[in-house]
């Protein structure tokens, strides 16, 4: 957390660290930092035990819950290894910290003690300005009946780079919409489980976006859920072929400038 609180951000560009899964962290030339989908415990493995399926963690924990320091906490949907009860009731910055998601969302945050006025509702199709970041809600399908609340982020860094975040997501031509807002940067499931984006549908979600680059996520945290990403790289290739790949490893950061 120091290193990332103290790394300089060039005017014109965004930091980018994957912790796994869909969990990232996002920092500004001016030094705001906000996350989506932090999962920063080994709580999927317990909870989801009865279901027969290897959820145990195979990402290290770069960042306990307790040494998170953000300003814009987000995520996606309900889902646990997305909004993670144990990794918020952890966080100590709680009173310094927007906490932004659906409504669902929402009550995990308000259960765990997020103080009301933290707390910034968010649905496909808002829009919301939070410091110097702009955050655009966007449509997601949702995967299973146990969460009718998926949504995407679009997010604007200080007036900058777009990076859109699908979350987790079953096919739809709706997720086309996202091409209007232009973004630079698609950051897309593609584990193909649990009725997530296969690598094929993203390469196709991605090729009628048309960003600069397009990241991967959503494969390397359980055995059970896991795929190759080089599988969505040669899927590029066929349907997207003017999109950069970017492959992001654990804790390394990427400064992607316009």
């Amino acid at each position: 957390m120091a290193e990332i609180r103290a790394f300089a951000v060039p005017k014109g560009s965004v930091a980018i660290w994957w912790l796994g899964q869909n969990g990232y962290i996002f920092k500004t030339p001016e030094g705001t930092l906000a996350t989506t989908d932090m999962y920063l415990t080994n709580s999927c493995a317990s909870v989801y035990a009865n279901l027969g399926v290897d959820l145990s963690r195979r990402v290290p924990v770069l960042i306990p819950p307790e040494e998170l320091d953000v300003d814009i906490f987000t995520c996606t949907h309900n889902h646990q290894d997305h909004t993670d009860p144990e990794t918020i009731r952890g966080l100590r910055h709680k009173d310094t910290t927007h906490f932004v998601g659906p409504h669902p969302t929402c009550d995990v945050y308000r259960a765990e003690g997020i103080e009301g006025g933290r707390i910034v509702p968010a649905w496909p199709a808002c829009e919301m300005e939070l410091r110097d970041i702009h955050i655009r809600g966007t449509f997601a399908l949702p995967t299973d009946d146990s969460d009718l609340n998926h949504m995407g982020f679009i997010f604007t860094f200080a007036g900058g780079p777009k990076v859109y975040v699908t979350g987790d997501t079953d096919f739809s031509e709706l997720l086309f919409s996202a091409a209007k807002f232009r973004p630079d940067i698609v950051i897309t499931c593609i584990n193909g489980g649990f009725n997530n984006l296969s690598h094929f549908e993203a390469s196709q979600v991605v090729a009628k976006i048309k960003p600069k680059a397009a990241i991967p996520c959503h494969y390397d945290m359980f055995p059970d859920n896991a795929v190759d990403p080089r599988q969505f790289q040669a899927s590029l290739k066929l349907f997207a072929p003017e999109t950069g790949y970017q492959e992001m490893k654990h804790g390394e950061p990427f400064v992607f400038t316009l």
